[in-house]
């Protein structure tokens, strides 16, 4: 039987899902910037020079069109050639592509993704762009689809916060990292306790990413999930008059939430490590 809890986490992923099947299509149909689709309005300066154009050169333009991130994980983690990299919520496939060629011909890149409209995108970004170490699977971030142990490197792009289970997603990359293997993500994150009018606000702002966890929350679901060396490096924060002319179109008072927005919201790496051995008492993990 099928608990509330279920029906809305459901709920969440199916609008995830519409939303970025549709940013998906609008690349492929028009060649339009997916930020560019009415689901998406909200979305820069988030989204907005992430990727400089060394690594944009080569890619197919799709790739760079589809993407919908707040960081670029492939730039702020180092990647061993033959290492297998998995990442979450893929899209249109540019951190994928950006890390198989880090990896080399004898590594591998996996993309994860739910939405047929972003894998057939990605998959056609793969075609154009010539590269075999690639491989783009269907499915949940909470189910990932790939043995216990078998990937060295763990990232994603502003994906986890889209989950209405984030605990169930960390325990989950947990158990596909071999020991030793490496979580490095780009995420939005809260700054302390954001008054909930606040949150309301700049969620409607920054909707195409909403759900963003407290830092310190963030932190000790990687702890619960096993992870070791946990850190937070803020990369971008988001400041309330960048969305001005947004909220107010939407009947929000700018002015007066102004002082308690203020640095609310982050753009953040997240990194982390799974231990290369078992833990064998208190603290040995050090945590």
């Amino acid at each position: 039987m099928q608990t509330d809890t279920d029906v809305k986490n459901q709920a969440v992923k199916d609008q995830v899902q519409e939303k970025y099947g549709a940013a998906a299509r609008q690349v492929r149909q028009t060649g339009g910037a997916a930020c560019c689709t009415p689901a998406f309005t909200c979305c820069d300066p988030i989204t907005a020079n992430l990727y400089n154009e060394a690594e944009k050169s080569g890619l197919p333009a799709n790739a760079v069109l589809a993407s919908l991130g707040c960081g670029n994980p492939t730039a702020l983690i180092e990647l061993k050639p033959g290492e297998t990299v998995l990442d979450l919520g893929s899209g249109g496939g540019i951190d994928v592509l950006l890390s198989a060629k880090r990896v080399g011909p004898t590594g591998k890149a996996y993309g994860l993704d739910m939405a047929d409209d972003m894998l057939a995108l990605a998959r056609e970004n793969q075609r154009q762009a010539g590269v075999e170490n690639v491989e783009f699977l269907k499915g949940e971030i909470e189910s990932i689809p790939l043995p216990d142990n078998s990937v060295d490197v763990v990232i994603s792009n502003c994906v986890i916060n889209l989950s209405a289970d984030k605990a169930r997603v960390l325990r989950e990359t947990f158990r596909v990292l071999k020991p030793g293997g490496r979580f490095a993500v780009s995420d939005v994150v809260a700054r302390g306790q954001v008054p909930e009018l606040v949150r309301k606000s700049m969620a409607l702002w920054v909707g195409c990413i909403a759900g963003a966890l407290e830092e310190q929350e963030y932190t000790a679901k990687l702890a619960e999930a096993g992870f070791a060396n946990i850190s937070v490096e803020p990369t971008r924060v988001y400041d309330i008059e960048d969305a001005r002319q947004f909220l107010e179109s939407a009947g929000v008072d700018v002015d007066a939430i102004a002082p308690q927005a203020a640095g609310s919201l982050m753009s953040a790496f997240i990194r982390a490590t799974k231990p290369a051995v078992p833990c064998c008492g208190l603290n040995c993990c050090g945590q």
